[in-house]
């Protein structure tokens, strides 16, 4: 299965503005107004309902008050899923995130789920080495190709150790915004579903890597959906396709902002393959400087036998 059925979110218990990826995430801004746990969590819960709404199995884990994990909400970052029963452990840039990895989150999925093994990257990160998850990496999993927008979150080295391990083809280049600054994750400008690819390419400076991006895109049978550098601001590279449990087209999930950025041409594409699920998450966005899809971990292990 290329998209997954199951995801797992983690409800914050202290989601705050995080000075220390604040250094390279531009997207993330400092909010004083009060109330903004309560906007969070309710938030975090709509999207919850939006998405088991619309057919999808949630898992919900709580996350623990102590330590303070103000960037908790976005799991992807921290740990990935496979069919084969492997999950990855990954290592975090930012000395405040590494305790998002906790062995209580990883112990509640091996009781559900068939655990093969737990490969932990996490050492690397004495050698300011880092590879953040299904932020560094695009998995097209149908085609076994994975995609990295180089950068001080995404070590070069580790992500062709990583892509070589599961078995997939890397495909690494340079993103950068407007300002000529290097994109903090991959997802950000770049998204893969079932037929087609959102990416921004005008974030890929150089001609060979841009182009070896779209001839890889398009050997695989995707559509290119392009996006502009103002729409990566508002988030619209920030995409996931699952597909429900029941069966049926699959979903596309997306915050509100994105969806709205979206212009009439890049909607109807993408409802050619999809059904456009927005989530309307508008503090989390603004505070945290992630999206729709760094709150979705993807589950694709497989269950344990009754």
């Amino acid at each position: 299965m290329p998209f997954a059925t199951t995801v797992l979110l983690v409800r914050p218990a202290s989601f705050g503005f995080n000075a220390e990826t604040a250094v390279s995430n531009r997207y993330q801004q400092q909010l004083t107004e009060t109330g903004l746990t309560a906007q969070v969590l309710a938030e975090f819960d709509a999207a919850v309902a939006a998405l088991r709404g619309r057919g999808v199995r949630v898992r919900v884990f709580d996350d623990a008050p102590e330590p303070a994990k103000p960037d908790a909400v976005f799991p992807n970052n921290w740990f990935t899923t496979h069919a084969d029963g492997r999950l990855l452990l990954y290592p975090m840039c930012a000395p405040n995130r590494r305790a998002e990895r906790q062995p209580e989150l990883v112990a509640s999925l091996a009781r559900e789920f068939a655990v093969r093994e737990v490969i932990d990257l996490s050492g690397t990160e004495q050698e300011e080495r880092f590879l953040e998850g299904t932020g560094s990496i695009i998995f097209d999993h149908a085609h076994r190709v994975a995609y990295a927008g180089l950068s001080p979150r995404t070590d070069a080295a580790l992500f062709e150790q990583v892509a070589q391990r599961l078995g997939y083809r890397p495909v690494a280049f340079r993103a950068t915004d407007a300002q000529g600054q290097e994109i903090y994750h991959t997802n950000v400008m770049m998204c893969v579903g079932p037929g087609f690819a959102v990416i921004c390419l005008d974030s890929i400076a150089d001609a060979a890597e841009r182009a070896a991006v779209v001839a890889s895109l398009t050997a695989t049978g995707h559509e290119i959906v392009t996006i502009s550098q103002a729409q990566v601001g508002q988030f619209v590279g920030n995409m996931l396709a699952l597909a429900p449990e029941a069966g049926g087209r699959p979903l596309l999930v997306m915050s509100r902002q994105a969806h709205d950025a979206l212009n009439p041409t890049q909607r109807q594409a993408l409802e050619r393959y999809a059904e456009l699920l927005p989530l309307a998450i508008p503090t989390i966005e603004t505070v945290g400087g992630g999206s729709a899809r760094c709150m979705l971990a993807e589950i694709f292990l497989p269950t344990k036998p009754a």
